[in-house]
């Protein structure tokens, strides 16, 4: 999930739906009720310890969040040198791997009728807009890191939509990939308080969301990933000075069939 997070893109919240954690990573967080505050308030440390061991399932989350932090600290360096060095090359890729995750959502349909298709052009209007317009790209303060955290949190837990897309889109992807690869502590652990309070601030509305409107919520995200192609593809266009344009197109194809084959092959175990 750490890896597909970081590769604008990629879901880790379709990594967790096709690897059969989905589930119970929305109940794991749902579930949490903070019961063990009051005893933490009146000083009696024996019931929070015991109160925290019935709130939070630690077996289940530790080892979740220690490959997803190391995913980020080791990927974090060479997405920003490519970022940096091979900048068309690299939206290219990326261009492939969100036109994929768009084709996987519209697998995830179970009828596209004029509903559907409604909500899909309406999201990829206002995303195409969205980003257009960008109007933080150039914002990096500690209010609007926060912000950004709490937004891009919700994209891991819907199935479709990358975290680090959103970023993408508010413009502070790459600034947290130098923040990450640098250390940044303070920037680090601003990101870090934002995606916790959204996760649990938002996760029981996407639960409700997926469970009683999935066709509608499934449509919003596929517009949401078309208007969004936006992107990466200004991106890619205004860095293509002295590059290969074979290798742009074959790279927007192996980044579409990365996504296609993945998905295929979790789905088969």
């Amino acid at each position: 999930m750490g890896s597909a997070d970081i590769v604008p893109g990629v879901s880790g919240g379709t990594i967790a739906l096709i690897t059969g954690i989905y589930e119970h990573l929305i109940g794991a967080i749902s579930n949490i009720k903070f019961i063990w505050l009051k005893p933490l308030l009146h000083g009696d440390f024996h019931s929070f310890k015991t109160k925290l061991l019935e709130d939070i399932d630690f077996e289940f989350f530790i080892p979740l969040l220690l490959g997803i932090a190391i995913a980020f600290l080791s990927l974090a360096k060479v997405i920003n040198f490519c970022l940096d060095v091979y900048t068309a090359y690299t939206f290219a890729f990326f261009l492939g791997l969100i036109i994929a995750s768009a084709y996987i959502l519209y697998t995830e349909l179970e009828e596209l009728n004029i509903k559907s298709l409604i909500i899909v052009a309406i999201f990829t209007v206002l995303t195409f807009i969205f980003v257009g317009l960008n109007p933080i790209a150039a914002n990096h303060s500690i209010p609007i890191i926060f912000i950004s955290a709490l937004i891009a949190i919700c994209a891991m837990i819907l199935p479709g939509i990358s975290g680090s897309f959103v970023l993408l889109l508010l413009g502070q992807y790459q600034y947290m990939l130098t923040c990450l690869a640098n250390l940044k502590i303070a920037d680090i652990i601003t990101f870090v308080l934002g995606a916790v309070i959204g996760l649990l601030g938002f996760t029981r509305v996407i639960k409700w969301l997926l469970e009683y409107y999935k066709a509608a919520t499934i449509s919003a995200l596929i517009g949401i990933m078309l208007g969004s192609i936006r992107l990466p593809y200004v991106k890619m266009a205004s860095s293509m000075a002295g590059t290969n344009i074979i290798a742009i197109v074959a790279l927007v194809i192996i980044g579409f069939f990365v996504i296609y084959v993945l998905e295929k092959k979790f789905k088969m175990v």
